[in-house]
């Protein structure tokens, strides 16, 4: 398997996804196989940050002291553009079916994925 492209998770502002050269299996997780048929090494692709909200939480109490600064801060089901579907977080008042984009912003010490309404 090639080395992975670099992602949201290694302090990039991109989002990646796995596509199986098998079965053509979209993943999120990065493995070194195909979740739907074992194959291994799927391809990595860049994905486009274009997707619709799924399901919406909006969190009122901070999990942790490092939180507390983001309270109330939502986390989303995202329906990727590609075919696979991530959590990440977005602007407060996002509802289910909104067409959405990737942006990025700091969140209690990391930088992650914040989805915003696609103008």
């Amino acid at each position: 398997m090639s080395e992975r492209l670099a992602d949201w998770t290694k302090g990039e502002e991109v989002i990646t996804f796995q596509t199986c050269t098998a079965c053509g299996h979209v993943q999120y997780f990065h493995r070194a196989f195909c979740a739907a048929c074992g194959s291994s090494g799927p391809r990595d692709a860049r994905a486009s940050g274009q997707g619709k909200v799924y399901a919406t939480s909006l969190v009122c109490r901070a999990a942790t002291p490092e939180t507390r600064a983001h309270v109330p801060y939502n986390i989303l089901l995202v329906d990727c553009a590609e075919g696979f579907r991530m959590m990440a977080h977005g602007e407060n008042d996002l509802v289910i079916g909104d067409d959405v984009i990737a942006g990025f912003k700091p969140f209690a010490g990391k930088l992650v994925p914040f989805f915003s309404k696609k103008q």
